[in-house]
């Protein structure tokens, strides 16, 4: 299974700000440019974890993100399956469907593996991903100056 974009850097935006010290709230323009991904793209997952209570985004003079106590504790299986959708491994049906779609046992044997991927993420939360040797690894990662920083 792979993970869409948008996945794979609500998970990495989580962990940045899961590392950030209390007087590091890094602006959306800022993570966008660490992470070296497109400002509105991370401008989108970041509106997305805003929504789900996951980040708190301000703006103006000592603004920036900031993870929340529901952030911290948030279930990366549970952030997966937001961003994922429930939609199927496969696509069975559409615009040309299956002709095996009525006898098939593959979509069921795909969906009971795609559950089983989410399981096991579940007990995981975000606080977890960035324990050692992770959460000092992100601490060592150079900073980049997004374009309007000074």
């Amino acid at each position: 299974m792979r993970l869409l974009r948008s996945t794979d850097l609500a998970l990495r935006v989580l962990m940045r700000l899961a590392v950030a010290a209390a007087a590091d709230n890094p602006t959306t323009k800022q993570v966008a440019a660490d992470m070296d991904v497109p400002y509105t793209h991370a401008a989108k997952v970041v509106a997305e974890l805003q929504h789900l209570g996951l980040v708190d985004a301000r703006r103006g003079r000592g603004g920036g993100l900031t993870l929340t106590e529901r952030g911290r504790a948030a279930s990366v299986g549970a952030v997966v399956r937001t961003f994922e959708g429930d939609g199927d491994v496969v696509e069975c049906e559409g615009e040309k469907p299956c002709p095996l779609h009525s006898g098939c046992r593959l979509r069921g044997a795909l969906r009971r593996a795609q559950e089983a991927f989410f399981a096991a993420l579940d007990p995981i939360t975000v606080a977890d991903m960035v324990t050692a040797p992770t959460g000092p690894l992100l601490l060592s990662l150079p900073r980049v100056r997004a374009a309007t920083d000074d």
